[in-house]
């Protein structure tokens, strides 16, 4: 990989937040042996919720997709808190997209594009991961969208 993650991530607009602190008994991320597993992150970008409510009646499915592109930055500022360093990633194992939707809503898979394709931009082939979208009734603090992570690391 002739890029830095950093430099694709300036190339793409984007600045890593601060980690953001748990809101209550758990830790943000834990890393065990080679691996670092992410608790949920919230697309919450200065403090806010991008997107509220139920994705299929209160945010569409572009709006969902953007806060899933901020959840997962939100990961990556997990996992530079836990490694010091964004490019001892190996890979992303997998992550776990959770949309709070409508019963009658079904692109949960659009929605965890968001998530998916910046993180391939970011990564490149370390980005590609197995993943699994899933449409929940709600989320903490009225959120749209909620994805943790598991990352393989050197």
């Amino acid at each position: 990989m002739g890029e830095t993650i950093e430099k694709r991530l300036s190339d793409l607009g984007v600045t890593l937040p601060a980690a953001a602190a748990p809101a209550a008994n758990y830790v943000p991320f834990m890393a065990t042996g080679s691996y670092v597993f992410t608790a949920g992150q919230l697309p919450l970008k200065d403090g806010k919720l991008l997107a509220s409510g139920l994705v299929g009646r209160d945010v569409d499915t572009a709006g969902a997709k953007d806060a899933a592109k901020q959840c997962a930055v939100n990961i990556l500022a997990q996992v530079q808190a836990a490694l010091g360093d964004l490019e001892k990633i190996r890979r992303i194992v997998k992550i776990t997209v959770f949309v709070a939707s409508t019963p009658d809503f079904t692109e949960q898979h659009l929605v965890a594009n968001g998530a998916s394709d910046f993180l391939v931009a970011v990564l490149g082939e370390r980005g590609k991961h197995a993943r699994s979208a899933v449409g929940v009734a709600s989320l903490p603090l009225n959120a749209a969208v909620e994805i943790e992570a598991i990352v393989e690391t050197e």
